[in-house]
């Protein structure tokens, strides 16, 4: 059989249109780059409404867009050996700047995230985001799969270093995120169904224990969430008034820009966490269901590239890259209608931040980089 590169096909390169050759060259998915760019506008779009027209938040945004892209497509240029090579390093300085953000991070509202740089506060925790599951795909990518208790117990220490030392800034939202980055390379890995039933049995357990450690307001969310009408203006105050938001928006919202709960300011932190609400008052069921078809192509598609990937290490990490969007989705979409507890979670490429955004665009690019540069079977 012969192997070649995809992008040295030069049959193929005389069928393309200029545009494809360009993205051809760059190493960018059009579909996937065109699924990302229409639910960045949309949440560009959203974002205009749910500020009160705050047009430098807007501009801000923008900019951040813009700067999450150009690393986009720097990173789709990187080979998946330099990737596999980085890991482990990537993965150290993570740890090492989350212990410094523990010695010396700058405090904010209580909470010690951030690493005072001068200009700009950075947040190691979102650089672990991508740290971990790359780790542990370089981890497995040699090992006998699916992975034995031995290796389980290394990839268990290599996910809970980082995210005990999150949690205890206290940040137990981007904890669980990081958790679920690496617990979806274990999942992809394919575990035995004894093995998988087991793991869940002893992450039930280590819920049970964590709440002793939980800080009071963590605990406090977590019975809200069982009953926020028992605390309406207080701990289930944020619940009930995304709900009403999302509620009676109906089918076709009120209107973009004249929505009672988020015009108003009943509903809280309206361009952060709960803007999947001013979504569902202004655009309505219609307008929640726009983007949610938005977000599935862009997780189908991912699923898609990830699939083609040749290598252990490239269909682990491009996997987990896939599969962890889809859990922000989700536990930001249920968090606002009162599925999930409120733990902080932005909604991807539409609530208001720099570093999710350019974390969430880095990661594209890293699932851009493992498929471009596979080898197709001729």
């Amino acid at each position: 059989m012969i192997y070649e590169e995809f992008s040295t096909d030069s049959r193929t390169r005389r069928t393309l249109s200029g545009a494809a050759r360009v993205l051809l060259a760059l190493k960018v998915d059009g579909p996937l780059a065109v699924g990302l760019a229409l639910t960045a506008a949309y949440g560009l779009v959203v974002l205009y409404s749910a500020s009160a027209e705050n047009t430098p938040m807007l501009m801000r945004t923008g900019l951040r867009l813009v700067l999450g892209t150009v690393i986009m497509l720097a990173v789709a240029r990187i080979s998946p050996n330099l990737l596999r090579r980085l890991s482990p390093w990537l993965y150290g300085l993570g740890v090492f700047l989350l212990l410094a953000v523990a010695a010396v991070g700058h405090v904010h509202l209580g909470a010690k995230r951030w690493l005072d740089l001068g200009p700009i506060h950075f947040q190691p925790s979102e650089l672990m985001k991508l740290a971990v599951p790359m780790m542990c795909a370089w981890y497995l990518d040699e090992r006998p799969l699916p992975p034995r208790w031995s290796d389980l117990g290394m990839l268990a220490l290599i996910i809970l270093a980082p995210v005990g030392l999150v949690a205890k800034e206290p940040d137990l939202g981007t904890a669980a995120l990081i958790a679920a980055g690496g617990a979806v390379v274990i999942f992809l890995s394919g575990l035995r169904a004894r093995v998988l039933i087991g793991l869940l049995l002893l992450a039930v357990l280590a819920g049970v224990v964590g709440l002793r450690f939980m800080h009071g307001y963590q605990r406090e969310r977590l019975l809200t969430f069982l009953n926020p009408e028992a605390h309406p203006l207080s701990a289930g105050y944020h619940i009930i008034q995304s709900q009403i938001a999302v509620g009676s928006g109906g089918i076709f919202g009120k209107g973009w820009m004249a929505g009672s709960q988020a015009q108003l300011n009943f509903l809280p932190e309206r361009t952060t966490d709960f803007i999947f609400a001013v979504i569902g008052e202004e655009f309505g069921l219609l307008g929640l269901a726009v983007l949610l078809l938005l977000y599935a192509f862009v997780i189908g598609r991912s699923i898609y590239l990830a699939m083609l990937c040749p290598d252990t290490f490239s269909r682990l990490l491009s996997g987990s890259i896939a599969l962890t969007f889809f859990v922000y989705v989700f536990i930001n979409a249920g968090m606002v209608t009162g599925l999930v507890p409120v733990v902080g979670v932005p909604l991807p490429l539409v609530s208001y931040g720099g570093s999710s955004v350019v974390t969430v665009l880095s990661g594209f690019g890293i699932l851009m980089a493992l498929f471009s540069h596979r080898k197709l079977m001729g």
